[in-house]
């Protein structure tokens, strides 16, 4: 569905609305191209978006949408196949150019604030791997919370454990990994209430310390974003294996619908409240 209700400082250009101001973000210049190229065959994606999905239809009320840093809008496109109305708002043009070639229509290339959205005005936002990227985080999420309505929901996904931090973190411009109960105190400091918290991608801690963190100890995978690597790590062509991490896929989604919390995983997926103030 078209949204109309953009803010008259956004400028439309071939079908993108446009801020006049352009902030600097911490994601390496070819991130969206290389996921592009990636997300349709990935596993990881697509398990991601199966949660992210579920997690929506449980706890939102309102089907209007707003994927904040949504790069080349894969989640968006997830959602608006659901008959959910998705406002794209992502600040890299690369992104937002292959978002377009998704077919979406709602695209914002721009950062929230920046967009110039009224506070107060937003039912649900999405943070998909996103929080990760910025410096000050809380900071970041208690802009979040003034432009969410009240009662409105955040619904977020971040890497799990510094313990896993390798160079792999450090090309994709990461500031730091996250446990469950990190991120939920940040959210709850600033007044949102945890409606649900879980680990997701729960086989994975195990590969990423062997195949990511143990290399960078030792000084390899100095330079970890070769696409090749990446393609090869996100799909998944031995067919026992596919049996095998389907089986866990499909526990973590019965998990989420019955709002059942996973306690290990290499990502954690929080759903948040805006407490209405009295």
């Amino acid at each position: 569905m078209k949204f109309t209700d953009y803010p008259t400082e956004l400028i439309l250009k071939d079908g993108i609305y446009f801020s006049k101001i352009k902030s600097a973000i911490s994601y390496p210049e070819s991130g969206n191209g290389d996921c592009f190229q990636v997300e349709e065959n990935s596993f990881w994606f697509q398990h991601r978006n199966l949660c992210i999905l579920e997690a929506f239809k449980k706890y939102a009320k309102i089907p209007v949408f707003f994927d904040i840093g949504g790069g080349n809008g894969y989640v968006s496109k997830a959602f608006e196949e659901k008959n959910i109305t998705t406002i794209l708002v992502e600040p890299g043009i690369k992104g937002c150019l292959n978002a377009q070639k998704r077919g979406l229509e709602n695209i914002v290339c721009s950062t929230l604030q920046e967009a110039h959205f009224e506070y107060e005005s937003i039912p649900n936002i999405g943070l998909f791997d996103v929080v990760e990227h910025i410096e000050y985080d809380v900071q970041f999420l208690k802009t979040i919370y003034d432009y969410l309505l009240p009662n409105g929901l955040v619904f977020i996904t971040v890497p799990a454990y510094q313990t896993l931090w390798s160079n792999e973190d450090i090309d994709a411009g990461h500031f730091r990994r996250y446990r469950l109960s990190e991120i939920e105190k940040k959210l709850k400091t600033i007044g949102f209430e945890i409606q649900y918290s879980t680990y997701i991608f729960s086989i994975l801690p195990l590969p990423i310390f062997f195949f990511r963190k143990i290399p960078s100890l030792f000084g390899f995978n100095k330079k970890s974003s070769d696409l090749k690597k990446v393609k090869s790590e996100h799909s998944l062509k031995n067919s026992s294996l596919d049996k095998f991490s389907n089986y866990f896929w499909n526990m973590e989604i019965n998990k989420i619908k019955k709002g059942n919390k996973i306690h290990f995983g290499s990502s954690c997926l929080i759903v948040a409240r805006k407490e209405k103030k009295i």
